[in-house]
Formats: C-alpha cells, sequence, structure tokens
C-alpha cells in the first residue's frame, strides 16, 4: 500500500460536530494496519534526526507518538486544559467551531530543543500557534510541522507562517 491509498481510506462526514462543517474521519486509516504504517513512516520523514516529537490532544497523540515510536524517540504531549498533572504553561485559542485551551508540562522540553510539531489536521491554525508558543514558553523551537491533512480554505498556513515564517509546513494531502 502506498500513501495515496491509505490516505483514500479517509471518510468524510458532513454537518459534524456542527451544522456546515465537514469532518475528515480518520478512524477507517486508523483500522488499516498497513495505511497506518504508511502514514506513520510518510509523517515521520519530515522529523530532523535529532528533533523532538510533539502531538497535540486528541489526534496528534495518535500520530506524533506513533512517529516517535518510529524514529526511537520520547514524546512530549500537548494537552487540553486540565489533564496535566504537574505545573503547565497554557494558552487559549480559537478552532474552526469554538474556543479551548493547550497546555504543555514547564519542563517538558530541553532549552534550545528542535522539535516536530504533530497533528492531524491543518484547519485555521489557532491550535497550532497556541502549540508553536506553548513549545516556545518551554524553550524549545518548532523546526517542522507535520499533519495528513491540510483544508487551505481555512488560511491556517498562511496564519502560521505570517506568526512564525521559520517553520516549514508539511501535509499528507489537501482538501
Amino acid at each position: 500500500m502506498n500513501v495515496e491509498q491509505a490516505l483514500a481510506l479517509i471518510r468524510t462526514i458532513p454537518d459534524y460536530p456542527k451544522p456546515g462543517i465537514i469532518f475528515k474521519d480518520i478512524t477507517p486509516m486508523l483500522a488499516n494496519g498497513e495505511a497506518f504504517h504508511v502514514v506513520t513512516e510518510s509523517l515521520a520523514a519530515f522529523a530532523s534526526p535529532t528533533c523532538a516529537i510533539a502531538g497535540i490532544e486528541a489526534r496528534g497523540f495518535i500520530f506524533g507518538s506513533t512517529i516517535a515510536t518510529y524514529l526511537h524517540r520520547g514524546f512530549i504531549p500537548i494537552r487540553k486544559s486540565g489533564k496535566l498533572p504537574f505545573t503547565t504553561h497554557s494558552r487559549n485559542y480559537a478552532l474552526e467551531y469554538g474556543e479551548s485551551t493547550l497546555e504543555i508540562h514547564i519542563d517538558a522540553i530541553a532549552l534550545g530543543q528542535d522539535v516536530l510539531l504533530v497533528d492531524d489536521v491543518l484547519a485555521t491554525g489557532g491550535t497550532m500557534c497556541a502549540a508553536i508558543e506553548l513549545i516556545g514558553a518551554c524553550g524549545g523551537v518548532v523546526r517542522d510541522i507535520a499533519t495528513i491533512l491540510e483544508i487551505p480554505g481555512l488560511g491556517g498556513r498562511a496564519r502560521i507562517s505570517a506568526l512564525h515564517p521559520g517553520i516549514a509546513i508539511h501535509t499528507l494531502i489537501s482538501s
């Protein structure tokens, strides 16, 4: 199976989680072991030889942790508010369909550590920008972003590039 065949398993669900939203459901791809492996391998190719791997809750955890395992590296979770047990940095951000808060442990990343930031979808860029700020608050430097899917019409790439021009943004497909 190649990456295009794996990505073809993603299904579209209209009006979820609310009317007007077109949700891209990755669960059929995850259920296929070969597809899951091919996508993990493809995303891992965007990691530099020494970067740390960070993933955004919830679906970024799936791919961030599999990339970290594939590359024999640790995984840095960026979680929704109130889910981490130690002292955290936090950032509020706007979603395509609401608002939320992300947190990271204050000691999650070594000073100056390069980071590959992973999530499933790049939409408005709000979640990614909050995560980039959190990694920076810890002293880390996001060099690359890797996602499965980008929704170009929502402007996330432009937003991230305007605020953080040194970050390379990699996506496997645009929708």
